[in-house]
This record gives structure tokens, sequence and C-alpha cells, in this order.
């Protein structure tokens, strides 16, 4: 089964950028789809982007255009380009890993923007 762990989240300013990453271990990373979901406080969980272990990439529609998800399948990473930062982006992100009918979850790392 993977293990996953999330790094790179911060304190932004609306405007500013952050790169997120998440790091996999101790199993074929390649097979797996992987994905970035959010939580803000009070709210519930929600999809922010996936890429297949194909390549294809989905987003939601509040990220497009600003966000990027892509991955390094030989250092088994997953990344998340967040450009344009707004407030309502504060949340904390948390890295998934989906094969078949496992989903693995990491621990989140926390994102907040704000002047």
């Amino acid at each position: 089964q993977v293990q996953l762990v999330e790094s790179g989240g911060g304190l932004v300013q609306p405007g500013g950028s952050l790169r997120l990453s998440c790091a996999a271990s101790g199993s074929i990373f390649i097979s797996y789809h992987m994905g970035w979901y959010r939580q803000a406080p009070g709210k519930q969980r929600e999809l922010v982007a996936v890429i297949s272990s194909g390549g294809g990439t989905m987003y939601a529609d509040s990220v497009k255009g600003r966000f990027t998800i892509s991955r390094d399948n030989a250092k088994k990473t997953v990344s998340l380009q967040m450009n344009s930062l707004k407030p309502e982006d504060t949340a904390v992100y948390y890295c998934n890993a989906q094969l078949g009918m496992t989903n693995t979850w990491g621990q989140g790392t926390q994102v907040t923007v704000s002047s």
C-alpha cells in the first residue's frame, strides 16, 4: 500500500503562488490515479485536481487556469502548482492516491491566503 507525505504549504498573499508536493512510497506509484483535495473550515472536502495513471488531468472549475497538477513517476511525486491564489483557496490540502477501490490520504498541509 502507498504512503503519502505532503509538503509546501504556508502563508501567501493574494495573487501569490505556492507549489505543493506529495511524496509516495511503498508501492507501484505509476499505477495510481493521484489527486489533490482541500477542506476549508466548516466545509466538506472537495476535489481540486486529479491526474490519472496515464497522465490525463481534471480540475475543479474554481481553479482552472490557475492551478496545474503534474506527476513524476520516476521520483514518485505529484505536485500542485498554484498561481493567482485567492483568499477562498485557504484550506488544508490533501494528497490522494486511488487504485481500484483503495483510497489513501496524506496527512494534509495548510495553505493560507491572506494579506
